[in-house]
């Protein structure tokens, strides 16, 4: 039987270590702020915006929302992120993805001060992340490596091996472990035979979206199974990109969907934040 990984008790933790960080700042008269902006009316990004709200309000992080219309035009969104770039009170913001179709995100992204990029999507922390400097990582793969930490995982000379090479989470935890010495194989849609480098594997990440991909002859006994897998079955249910029931006994370790690496992806933004308003 595997440990189950609980990244709702983590999370929680994280939260509770970085309020008492906020509460040190505040005496020093800085107050930690976040801005984020979402653009047109997503259902899901709406329900992302209040998770992080929260996670605000119960830290002590200030937090202003700013919600542009669906036909908001390019200048309209390049000019607000200017606005908070200047803003000495924002330390951080946030561009909530998806945006409308008509909009550029990358050029979006690229326009957020690399400073204040709390989401780690800026080519200047991308490429501070692939020469180990110290810079923004994306909050997914920071919170994977939290879990594997917190859990005392050998990372070191370890096989690993990440399904999904996505700019979000797949290519920069690749490059995370490596840098914790680990050796790294990507696989993605065009890998041949799978299963092959899978069973390799002493560490094995599923970042790609298609619900129970990985089944238990894909995993080698003992393996550490992280799932950053979020889908919808048939029955409306949430199901990671692990099948977990079958997975789980053969695993060392093991992360569940819900409640695994989904609560870390917060609590890692708001320790963003919080590495902002230090800096």
């Amino acid at each position: 039987m595997a440990i189950i990984i609980n990244g709702k008790e983590l999370a929680a933790k994280v939260r509770a270590d970085l309020k008492k960080e906020v509460d040190e700042l505040k005496k020093q008269g800085i107050y930690p702020k976040l801005a984020v902006i979402m653009v047109g009316n997503d259902s899901a990004s709406a329900v992302y915006v209040r998770n992080k709200s929260k996670a605000c309000d119960e830290i002590g992080i200030s937090f202003e929302e700013f919600l542009l219309k669906e036909d908001t035009t390019r200048e309209e969104l390049l000019e607000l992120i200017e606005e908070l770039n200047k803003r000495k009170d924002v330390h951080g913001i946030l561009l909530q993805s998806p945006i409308p179709k008509h909009l550029d995100i990358r050029e979006a992204f690229n326009t957020i001060d690399y400073r204040k990029d709390v989401d780690g999507f800026h080519p200047i922390n991308v490429g501070k992340l692939s020469i180990g400097e110290n810079g923004f990582v994306s909050c997914t793969p920071l919170g994977v490596m939290k879990m594997l930490e917190e859990n005392n995982i050998e990372i070191q000379g370890k096989n690993a091996v990440v399904i999904g090479r996505s700019n979000i989470v797949g290519k920069p935890l690749a490059q995370l472990l490596l840098n914790a010495n680990a050796t790294v194989t990507t696989c993605h849609s065009k890998t041949k035979n799978i299963a092959e480098i899978t069973k390799q594997a002493d560490i094995l990440v599923a970042a790609l979206g298609k619900a129970k991909f990985v089944t238990k002859d894909m995993v080698k006994e003992g393996a550490v199974v992280i799932d950053v897998g979020i889908n919808r079955n048939e029955e409306g249910k949430l199901v990671g990109d692990v099948d977990f029931e079958n997975v789980e006994p053969k695993a060392s370790y093991i992360t569940p969907v819900p409640g695994g690496v989904g609560p870390m992806t917060v609590a890692m933004l708001m320790a963003n934040v919080v590495k902002a308003a230090k800096a």
